[in-house]
């Protein structure tokens, strides 16, 4: 039950702004350096973080982390880091703004998934919905229109791997606490990317280490705001706010990047986000 629905919808609509803002951070960091080797350094400290976390649980450490699937995680936990990896790539390469419009299409790809991975029912407005929103990333790439680039599939790319980590997620939280899913990704993923990372260490200058810093912490902020806000209210009843985090994104992509925002991308991000609010709606008259 919803403890403080108002402030639950403030936190996520603060969160959605945390990751948009990291976003922009991203980019830019990763225009200068390796990208392997600022997401190792995000890893390390959001590492830090879930370990805090699990040394304050009541339950204790042990308790609080233990898991029967291991090997799931460490799958979830490849996905994760393949799919931050792309998506960082991918703002270099395209920008934030059509990345972010692409990117969009993750919570369709997991109602797509969940019928065949988790056994959920799909009635056909589902699927219409799914198909519109892979229309608007057609529109959005716009193939055999002399602008379509093969980066602009490293967004796909990511929202597809985002959608198998999710799915694969709700079916560990099936017959286990949330916590372990929460945690083993953070460590597991730490230890991937200080193998990938490593190897690729460059000199930071001076003056980096403070967007540096900013980026790192952002990353932590932004998991607080979205435990915090489900500490408030039900998921469920936040996640059309999610989409806000494209309109931040442009702001800062425009602002702060100098890129546009295409009519093209604008109108398959659209007909995207239309999609993916019907099919959340279609959730809710289910439950």
């Amino acid at each position: 039950m919803s403890r403080n629905p108002r402030l639950g919808i403030f936190l996520m609509i603060a969160a959605v702004a945390t990751f948009a803002a990291q976003d922009g951070f991203s980019r830019h960091l990763a225009e200068t350096y390796n990208t392997p080797m600022i997401i190792m350094l995000r890893y390390w400290v959001f590492a830090g973080f879930v370990m805090l976390l699990a040394l304050r649980r009541p339950e204790g450490m042990r308790a609080a982390t233990a898991s029967r699937r291991i090997g799931v995680h460490v799958v979830r936990s490849v996905l994760l880091v393949a799919e931050i990896c792309l998506i960082v790539w991918g703002y270099t390469m395209i920008g934030l703004i059509e990345s972010h419009a692409v990117f969009a299409i993750c919570p369709l790809l997991i109602a797509a998934l969940s019928g065949p991975l988790l056994g959920e029912r799909m009635v056909w407005q589902r699927w219409a919905a799914i198909g519109a929103g892979l229309l608007g990333v057609l529109v959005i790439l716009r193939p055999g229109m002399g602008v379509f680039t093969p980066a602009a599939l490293l967004p796909f790319a990511a929202a597809l791997m985002f959608a198998l980590y999710s799915v694969l997620t709700r079916l560990m939280t099936r017959d286990e606490p949330t916590f372990p899913s929460f945690f083993w990704p953070g460590i597991i993923g730490a230890v991937l990317m200080t193998v990938i990372g490593l190897p690729n260490w460059e000199a930071v200058a001076p003056q980096d280490w403070v967007p540096l810093a900013i980026y790192c912490a952002l990353s932590v902020f932004s998991h607080w705001l979205l435990l915090k806000c489900y500490e408030q209210i039900e998921a469920a009843r936040v996640q059309p706010y999610s989409y806000l985090q494209i309109v931040f994104v442009t702001i800062i992509g425009i602002v702060i990047y100098d890129e546009t925002l295409a009519p093209m991308v604008a109108l398959g991000a659209g007909i995207i986000i239309a999609a993916g609010l019907y099919t959340l709606s279609l959730e809710r008259h289910r439950a």
